[in-house]
């Protein structure tokens, strides 16, 4: 009898703990705590706040108050404010139009239970997201970049129903909460609206998200433990889809009408000679000479020397352009007769596509010289003389980590070589963009512009009339049978008077770049303060291929 009763009141234990959590499960979940009646809530200035109050309110300040470097977004967080109910339609629609072909996977298939999913209500609420404040950084690259920190203590209605074997399961979203801050690059700036080709998208922190789910009408993030659980799982896989360093990039315009297609190789033309030229001179002979251009390329065209009176010219020559599309670009060639008066008289042209070329190969060419490329000209038939080119394709070796200067980063002239895995060797060419200046200021005229010097060749870049930030963006060439690392390249600003004055031009400031770092390292992109200029800085960025 002793162990009967023992063992019965083991099991009223065990059924009073039950049912007793059980209905307290219950109770928690469906009961309607008594509210006192609302109050208004009393407003008073922050000064006035008690230490302990203000500690507990310090999370709650926006950024741009916190931090003097955040710009304020009040005119952004009105327009949001009006545009929600616009906004929360067109989202929601993209939310159903991206989510029904993924809900579609999972009915039907195999031996899942599944019979329908579907949105039975969808709504982001009436409380739109506020942008607690903006940075924007300045770098030296062709980018924009931004951080605005995102707060959202939303009141969404997303109730997603699930039909299982008959039996209608409906899961409710509600009181979603979410701060997270995003770091947005707009990369890169192009001439052509919207200005930008991608938006690439970052998060700086975990981002936070609460939120509680229901499912039959009850809370299941009560349950203990759960919410914990879910909590880090979303924070888990969202930052490591989109945590800093991992981005989400997101096209705006086409890459290929946009992107400033960069210098791959070299292409190496020598100019052999010409035979049976046509006549252009009265005594029956020509003065020819032949220019060298690649299509889609805005610098002078490389020249041969004139040979004066012959229609069987050699020359031997020759010459090296940069190349930055070897499957779309072309050799433009054009033989002219030189002229001491007017006009010169052009013998013959021909048109020599890179794509035939194989990477450091010589191929020998024997080109028919013609009037133009128009197929239904008569004249193109005429007999005008051949051409014998050599051509060779060198692409440059793979790129070397580059060094770009950090965010706002500004350098003097001189420094010295950093260190390398090597010393390069090899010809290559070194790669100038004179992007622009600043606090460029003149005695007697504000129009600048800027001479890029090299191993005595000078060149200039477009004068810009009346400022003390002239924005050029030109790239300037130099081909090199070895790296430059011992040199040094010289930028004068200068500036030019456009009416008249006594004084025609006048310096604003110059600076000596060590060229070591360039080869070491293959590119720098950095601003210089310019020597004899009180506050002018000039950004240059440089850049070493090897063939």
């Amino acid at each position: 009898m002793g162990f009967l009763g023992i063992f019965l009141g083991f099991i009223g234990i065990g059924i009073g703990l039950f049912l007793g959590v059980c209905l307290g499960f219950y109770f928690f979940i469906y009961s309607d705590p008594n509210f006192e009646d609302f109050k208004e809530p009393v407003v008073r200035p922050i000064s006035e706040l008690e230490k302990a109050s203000l500690h507990d309110l310090i999370p709650e300040i926006p950024l741009w108050l916190k931090n003097p470097d955040h710009d304020r977004l009040d005119w952004l967080n009105t327009f949001v404010l009006n545009m929600w109910p616009y906004l929360d339609k067109a989202i929601c629609a993209a939310i159903k139009q991206t989510t029904e072909p993924m809900f579609a996977d999972y009915i039907g298939v195999g031996h899942r239970p599944i019979e329908a999913i579907t949105f039975e209500t969808l709504s982001l609420g009436t409380l739109p997201p506020t942008f607690q404040g903006v940075k924007v950084y300045e770098t030296n690259e062709n980018e924009l970049v931004m951080e605005s920190p995102v707060k959202w203590a939303g009141n969404p209605n997303i109730v997603i129903a699930v039909k299982i074997w008959s039996l209608r399961i409906k899961i409710q979203l509600v009181d979603l909460q979410v701060f997270a801050v995003p770091r947005i690059t707009l990369k890169p700036l192009v001439p052509a609206f919207p200005c930008f080709s991608n938006v690439v998208v970052s998060l700086m922190e975990k981002p936070y998200v609460d939120f509680g789910l229901k499912i039959l009408g009850g809370d299941v993030m009560s349950i203990p433990g759960l919410y914990r659980l879910v909590q880090g799982i979303i924070i888990k896989e969202v930052s490591k889809l989109y945590l800093w360093p991992q981005t989400l990039e997101i096209p705006i315009l086409d890459s290929s009408l946009c992107v400033v297609k960069k210098p791959v190789g070299v292409l190496h033309v020598k100019v052999v000679q010409a035979t049976k030229l046509m006549k252009m001179d009265l005594l029956g002979l020509s003065d020819p000479y032949v220019k060298l251009k690649l299509s889609g390329e805005m610098l002078p065209s490389k020249k041969t020397t004139i040979k004066k009176k012959t229609l069987n010219p050699v020359w031997n020559e020759t010459f090296k352009l940069v190349v930055k599309d070897p499957q779309a670009q072309t050799l433009l060639v054009n033989v002219y007769d030189w002229d001491k008066v007017g006009s010169h008289d052009r013998l013959g042209m021909q048109m020599v596509p890179l794509k035939l070329l194989q990477p450091n190969e010589t191929k020998e060419l024997r080109l028919d010289l013609l009037k133009n490329t128009n197929i239904a000209d008569p004249h193109k038939k005429q007999q005008r003389g051949q051409i014998m080119l050599e051509m060779t394709y060198a692409p440059f070796k793979e790129d070397n980590d580059v060094l770009s200067g950090p965010l706002s980063s500004v350098v003097n002239g001189e420094h010295d070589v950093g260190p390398g895995g090597g010393t390069p060797s090899g010809a290559g060419v070194l790669l100038v963009t004179v992007q622009g200046a600043e606090d460029v200021e003149g005695d007697h005229h504000n129009n600048p512009y800027a001479m890029v010097i090299f191993r005595g060749e000078t060149k200039r870049t477009k004068v810009i009339k009346g400022t003390r930030d002239p924005k050029w963006n030109e790239e300037f060439q130099f081909m090199l049978e070895e790296p430059p690392i011992q040199d040094k390249i010289h930028i004068q600003i200068m500036s030019r008077r456009m009416h008249m004055s006594f004084y025609s031009k006048e310096s604003l400031g110059h600076v000596d770049i060590n060229l070591g770092d360039v080869v070491h390292n293959g590119r720098i992109n950095n601003k210089f303060h310019l020597i004899d200029s009180r506050n002018g800085l000039v950004h240059v960025e440089l850049r070493w291929r090897e063939t």
